[in-house]
């Protein structure tokens, strides 16, 4: 078969159906190709007037991006070298073993001549790119597209190429930065529509940091698969369905297959997320990379991109600031400069209280930090800890729901949705969210540590394991953090803090400290140490009896009403509800 000649993507088949390729100058091509793997001021020239897609034959084009990856790393240059970088890509193949470098390096020209051989390439590559767009219109009429199809094609068409004039080679590129004041100024850059789940807005770039268990693959993957399909996420309402580009070098298949599946995804039901899977890219902080990335951004039109886990993705230290400035240098400026947002998944250091591991340089260039702590019961603490523009809430109290059928997880019941306190008083009993309830309607504080609650709810005859109370104690505490209706009206359906409602500090308690999700507020008691009193004795050093006259009673059992029962309008408390089963026999007032 040697003497069958393949056809290229790019050849096309004239009226009598003889093969053609489309326009190139092969023999200019093959001059820079040439003269750049000796010369890297002949490169730089030539990148001013052309760029990779100008070029038309692959081998020379892997030749322009391996030597545009050795003139970013400041790497000595020679056809030796080249083959060298190209070896370890394992594409040596594309260069026909190498046999390419050899005989492209020896017919070199002088550095000198390389921009006016550039200059060539780039007057061909405009037909050539006018001839890609004639040979579309004649496919597209052939498949019986209507003149609105038509059109939209060539909009397309010349959007790329006033695309090209603005931001491709030459001085245009370097120019193109110069803001233009009139339109600058005309811009309304405070309406920013965020993208679903308000997590960031288009063009942004966030990190999202949590430790190896809290499950931040499943709450993005999640949160990316809803935005590309155009679902609501988070209560957000739904939105146009976004590109999005998954990149992971973190996950199995079987792993991403079962996730998709118990989210709701399947054959015909991923939208526009494409998911790259180990894929064979270079270190992001280097240049190469970075052009590998911006590649595969391009092929799928990705508007917002997901690295999982960036730090399987750099070369350098992790705990070297350059290896952050070089990966911001290489891909996530590109990134930015193109508006296209990004989510940078990362490990949380030894010390949670410091944030991600590695150099604190991470944080420098990224819109939010949003750190992923998992409370227990399924509760999760997305909290922004950083911030640059304040856009969007602060934080978020996620609960993840799932279903279970044997070792596998039903389709289409996992999920992750706003925790919501009005729903908790139908939580199963033995849950820690039935807990957290229980707990309200003994009136403890949100700040109560454990010994204090254990102490509550052994008087209240409450028998449940230590760590469901833990996880409830942790519930609670994180209260306090939901943040204000300013910055998180989601927890205010009426827009003001209810006064006594979970979370807003009462005037009888103490100021609260402010502590990190998940960490405990009070010193572990000492074996000596006496437990507290139960709650409302009002004796000794325990919590002071409430006031009778501040106080509402139970219409029942006529002691204090507190918690969420008083917040919510009732008059009794729950184990005194006639309907619940517990209504005492005969009240005590009747009694009298």
């Amino acid at each position: 078969m040697e003497n069958v000649r393949h056809m290229s993507p790019r050849d096309t088949a004239d009226q009598d159906g003889l093969i053609r390729a489309s326009p190139h100058d092969a023999e200019a091509e093959n001059y820079v190709g040439g003269v750049i793997m000796h010369d890297r001021t002949a490169y730089l020239e030539c990148a001013q007037i052309i760029d990779r897609d100008d070029i038309y034959q692959p081998g020379v084009r892997l030749i322009w991006d391996v030597v545009g990856g050795m003139v970013a790393e400041n790497k000595q240059l020679h056809p030796v070298t080249v083959r060298a970088e190209i070896e370890k890509l394992k594409r040596i193949r594309e260069v026909d073993g190498g046999n390419l470098l050899v005989k492209l390096g020896a017919q070199t020209i002088s550095g000198s001549m390389a921009a006016a051989f550039a200059e060539r390439i780039a007057e061909v590559a405009v037909v050539r790119r006018h001839d890609e767009h004639a040979n579309r219109i004649k496919t597209a009429i052939a498949a019986g597209a209507t003149g609105e199809e038509l059109d939209k094609l060539d909009a397309e068409h010349r959007a790329y190429e006033e695309r090209r004039a603005a931001f491709g080679s030459g001085p245009s590129h370097l120019t193109s930065a110069f803001v233009d004041w009139d339109p600058f100024f005309a811009t309304n850059f405070g309406q920013v529509e965020l993208l679903p789940g308000k997590l960031l807005a288009p063009g942004q770039q966030i990190t999202i940091v949590g430790d190896g268990k809290a499950g931040k693959s499943l709450l993005v993957q999640e949160w990316l698969w809803r935005m590309a399909t155009g679902q609501s996420f988070l209560g957000d309402r739904p939105q146009p369905p976004v590109s999005v580009l998954y990149v992971d070098a973190e996950n199995g298949h079987q792993d991403i297959q079962e996730r998709f599946l118990s989210y709701g995804g399947g054959p015909g039901r991923m939208g526009l997320l494409t998911y790259a899977s180990f894929p064979p890219i270079r270190p992001l902080d280097t240049a190469g990379g970075g052009a590998d990335l911006m590649q595969m951004v391009k092929e799928v039109e990705a508007q917002v991109v997901c690295l999982d886990t960036v730090s399987r993705f750099i070369s350098g230290p992790e705990n070297d600031a350059d290896t952050w400035l070089s990966l911001y240098r290489h891909t996530l400026l590109p990134l930015k400069r193109a508006g296209i947002a990004s989510v940078r998944l990362d490990h949380m250091g030894k010390d949670g209280e410091r944030g991600a591991r590695g150099s604190s340089a991470k944080t420098q260039d990224v819109d939010h930090v949003w750190e992923l702590r998992a409370q227990g019961g399924g509760t999760l603490l997305l909290k922004r800890t950083h911030t640059r523009t304040g856009i969007g809430p602060d934080a978020f109290v996620i609960v993840r729901q799932a279903q279970k059928d044997g070792n596998s997880y039903r389709p289409g019941c996992t999920r992750h949705v706003l925790m919501d306190y009005d729903h908790m008083e139908q939580a199963a009993e033995g849950t820690v969210e039935w807990l957290v309830q229980r707990i309200d309607d003994l009136g403890l504080p949100n700040d109560a540590g454990n010994p204090r609650t254990i102490a509550a709810l052994a008087h209240a005859q409450i028998k449940i394991g230590k760590d469901k109370i833990a996880a409830a104690v942790r519930m609670r505490k994180n209260r306090d953090n939901l943040g204000s209706p300013d910055t998180f009206p989601e927890t205010f359906p009426d827009g003001v803090p209810r006064e006594g409602s979970p979370g807003t500090p009462r005037e009888s308690e103490k100021p609260q400290v402010n502590h990190s999700p998940g960490t405990s507020r009070e010193p572990s008691p000492g074996p000596g140490s006496p437990p507290s009193p139960p709650l409302g004795e009002g004796k000794g050093k325990g919590t002071p009896a409430a006031d009778p006259s501040q106080t509402p009673l139970c219409t029942v059992c006529e002691t204090p009403l507190t918690g969420y029962r008083l917040d919510r309008g009732y008059d009794t408390h729950l184990g005194c509800e006639p309907e619940s089963g517990s209504h005492p026999p005969e009240a005590p007032h009747d009694a009298a």
